[in-house]
């Protein structure tokens, strides 16, 4: 009985102190090594808010969204400067310490970036030391993989070499007729819902109709098939993504992790079905392609040899990239585009006199010799100027991407900052956006007319303005976005004019992009 207590108080000292042993390298490695990048950081003349023991900054955050999350407004008003509330520690800490400082969650040091010159100088930085953080890859691997959104590196490379080049403006430019077919729908839909609703206006949500279109575009165009065949895999994205941004993954602190079972269920049983709705597409796109040649191959046919013919990679790899970059597309070709144009058709039903305008210019350039309205080509929406002005001050006040993200994977030199290899660098783009230094006193206005002579004339500081990044990791469907975005407006525009619903409900909230919280509700009746 005697040894037996023995050998358990011996069995609980040797465990108390291979526990103190590891929690010594586990505070050696991870506090230590952040406080060294803080100290660097420092001599190079960065400041910050001073980490507490363990957290960092994380309660301060905490506290400091809480306070604002009660004293923010419910006003009528739409006032579209939302990052006070979105991201209010960052607001806080950029007046107090300007547009550049470090904090920390946790044991993870951050370097916050908004100073327009160090952020052209990071996003047209070709070293593959500085790539995308990986906690966060890891975070989104469930919705994202490690496709060419997430990717470092020689994979990253590698990817981007396959896909760009099927977003190049001639390729877009053959895709036009399956986006008007996708867009012909949507509108056939709001004119049924005009006459269900007595025959002169309707209220439509916008932002889902909008989704549900984008998606098609996207399946038709890339993937060889209509929005009914993908729905699953877009809806299962939908969940996915609400499930994701509800884990706070941006900025909680790392920990060992003991997951929540029913969250980690559901994004496990998620992530199973979308890949398997996924490689299920891909299976039936093989056959397709076995049963017919064609010299013209679609975005998910380049995927797929570009995958297979790759002798780095084994079956298993080959087949994970496939669906990796699938979804990646997917979600981005899609999601980004229908939020940018929901945020473009807010801003149009509050400044109607912008709809008269694109209606004017369509009607002038789309009247045919027997004064009849067709759908714009290519080069027709390229001719558009007043909708492109529209689309670029609605993507400045309103960039469904809200962050750059890196991480210096290497320490490496920026301007007269010597970056810690490990350190994560952020830049809020919508401060960046409404810089009133940069863009002049009327920055958190909706005024199109600032972009009537380019980007360049529109600010002081043209590298300020990266709704799309910039650089090397320059998203690679800007093209195939601003065409989607200019057909939607211009025949939208063209058949109907809208206002706000009082439903409309401003909200803007942060789900992986900056969307509308409760949707975009608009009357509309037919022009």
């Amino acid at each position: 009985m005697f040894g037996d207590i023995q050998i358990l108080i011996m069995s609980t000292i040797i465990f108390c102190g291979v526990v103190s042993f590891m929690l010594h390298i586990l505070m050696n490695n991870m506090w230590v090594k952040s406080q060294t990048q803080r100290r660097k950081l420092r001599k190079r003349g960065v400041k910050g808010p001073s980490p507490s023991f363990l957290s960092g900054n994380v309660s301060e955050m905490q506290r400091i969204q809480s306070m604002a999350a009660k004293s923010s407004s419910h006003a009528e008003i739409v006032g579209h400067d939302y990052t006070s509330t979105l991201f209010p520690y960052f607001e806080k800490w950029r007046i107090q310490y300007g547009p550049i400082y470090t904090y920390s969650t946790g044991y993870r040091q951050h370097l916050y970036v908004n100073h327009p010159d160090l952020v052209r100088e990071m996003s047209q930085s070709m070293s593959l030391h500085l790539g995308k953080p990986t906690y966060i890859t890891k975070a989104l691997a469930p919705m994202l993989g490690n496709g060419i959104l997430r990717s470092n590196g020689t994979l990253w490379a590698q990817q981007r070499k396959i896909i760009a080049a099927q977003f190049f403006m001639d390729k877009v430019k053959s895709m036009m007729g399956l986006m008007k077919d996708a867009a012909e729908e949507m509108l056939t839909k709001w004119e049924a819902c005009i006459e269900a609703q007595g025959g002169l206006m309707a209220e439509v949500r916008v932002d889902e109709d909008l989704r549900e279109t984008s998606g098609d575009m996207i399946s038709r165009a890339c993937f060889g098939s209509s929005y009914s065949k993908g729905k699953k895999i877009f809806l299962k994205l939908r969940s996915l993504q609400k499930v994701l941004s509800n884990q706070n993954f941006l900025f909680k602190v790392p920990t060992i992790r003991f997951l929540n079972n029913k969250v980690e269920k559901e994004v496990k049983s998620l992530e199973k079905e979308i890949e398997s709705l996924i490689w299920e597409a891909v299976q039936d796109r093989v056959q397709e392609c076995s049963k017919r040649s064609s010299s013209e191959k679609d975005l998910m046919q380049w995927i797929l040899e570009g995958a297979m013919n790759d002798q780095d990679l084994d079956e298993v790899s080959s087949k994970q990239l496939i669906v990796d970059n699938c979804k990646n597309i997917y979600f981005a070709g899609h999601e980004s585009t229908a939020v940018a144009a929901s945020w473009c058709l807010m801003l149009l039903a509050l400044h109607p006199e912008w709809q008269h305008t694109i209606r004017a210019e369509f009607n002038q350039l789309c009247q045919n010799k027997d004064d009849h309205l067709h759908v714009p080509d290519i080069d027709t929406l390229l001719k558009m100027k007043s909708v492109t002005m529209v689309i670029q001050e609605a993507l400045r006040l309103y960039p469904p991407a809200a962050f750059i993200s890196r991480e210096a994977l290497e320490e490496f030199e920026m301007g007269n900052i010597i970056v810690p290899k490990g350190v994560c660098i952020w830049t809020l783009i919508p401060t960046l956006h409404r810089d009133p230094e940069i863009w002049g006193p009327d920055a958190n206005e909706f005024k199109p007319q600032r972009f009537a002579n380019g980007v360049s004339s529109a600010c002081k500081v043209p590298q300020a303005y990266i709704p799309f990044g910039l650089g090397a990791r320059l998203c690679i469907g800007k093209n195939f976005a601003m065409v989607q975005l200019k057909l939607l407006l211009c025949i939208i525009i063209s058949k109907f004019n809208f206002t706000l619903s009082p439903n409309y409900k401003h909200s803007p909230a942060y789900r992986m992009i900056v969307e509308p919280k409760h949707g975009v509700h608009i009357l509309i009746k037919k022009v």
